[in-house]
């Protein structure tokens, strides 16, 4: 393995999450390779919100931003590629890329997100991250007062239609089917004047992602402005479980407080480990694992 491509540390995704452990340990001195395929999961979403400081700002504004300011450690390097496949070492770890690359570290970090599985409604996906929206926090102010669906069953939709009414009034929920809804919770809903709709769902009428209606499949309409949605994901790498890390129920990788995966010296952060799906949150937990990694390595150096 020639030394230009061997590493303290390889991160595994180069969006938020990524970009703030690698500012840590570029401070710290180690020897970092962020390699990453350029697909984050809000590449369609135009204004990022709830982070101070990048308020409004784009996703992609802020990533930039980010990437240049992490380069500018000389110890930090930045590869375009696809990991394909990763096996331990006696030594660590080798990662090789689509591009036929293989890298090796004593380290690794997981900061790949998460892929969000679009159901099979026609216009779901080009409307998602725009006018089709899971998170409040994020997006709510910009649609609040507006007419609003929340397009969920269930617990989710329960949850949903009690979170969502702060930010409007004018909500219907919309179950795609027969509702699941408990009848405490059907009650709860229309004490609140919350109709509950369970004609199946054909597609999604829009103008380059802005919502304008949905059109079911006994072809009558319903105008709106936003949805809720929540729809299902599966890890965007596979690789955290082809070399051993579990995964929890919901199908997040399992870390502990400090971004510790259940395999040792391999530490993952970001959306692919928690539901709480922000660039807070993301930048916050590749922090704390750069810190934590850098801080492993001080001592096993001593």
């Amino acid at each position: 393995m020639k030394d230009n491509n061997s590493f303290d540390v390889i991160i595994i995704g180069g969006s938020y999450a990524g970009l703030s452990s690698a500012m840590a340990l570029g401070r710290a001195l180690r020897k970092v390779l962020i390699i990453d395929s350029g697909l984050p999961c809000n590449r369609q979403t135009p204004h990022s919100h709830n982070f101070i400081t990048q308020d409004g700002e784009k996703p992609m504004a802020i990533a930039e931003k980010a990437k240049k300011q992490v380069l500018k450690y000389d110890t930090v390097k930045f590869q375009t590629d696809l990991v394909i496949n990763g096996k331990k070492t006696e030594t660590g770890f080798e990662i090789f890329t689509q591009s036929g690359k293989v890298f090796s570290a004593k380290k690794l970090v997981f900061a790949t997100g998460v892929k969000d599985i679009m159901p099979d409604i026609k216009g779901f996906s080009q409307c998602w991250g725009i006018s089709v929206i899971h998170c409040p926090y994020c997006h709510g102010y910009e649609v609040k007062n507006e007419k609003t669906g929340i397009l969920a069953n269930g617990n989710i939709a329960f949850h949903y239609a009690q979170l969502i009414r702060n930010w409007t009034k004018d909500l219907t929920i919309f179950t795609n089917g027969k509702s699941e809804l408990t009848q405490e919770q059907t009650d709860k809903i229309k004490k609140h004047n919350i109709p509950i709709i369970e004609k199946e769902i054909s597609s999604l009428k829009h103008i380059n992602g802005v919502l304008q209606e949905i059109i079911f499949k006994d072809n009558s309409t319903f105008g709106l402005k936003a949805i809720y949605s929540r729809p299902a994901f599966e890890q965007h790498c596979k690789i955290p479980e082809l070399l051993g890390c579990e995964l929890t129920e919901q199908g997040l990788i399992k870390v502990d407080n400090f971004q510790k995966t259940t395999v040792e010296n391999i530490f993952a952060c970001g959306d692919n480990t928690s539901p709480f799906r922000a660039v807070s949150y993301a930048v916050s937990t590749g922090n704390i694992a750069g810190a934590v990694l850098n801080n492993a390595m001080t001592e096993e150096e001593f």
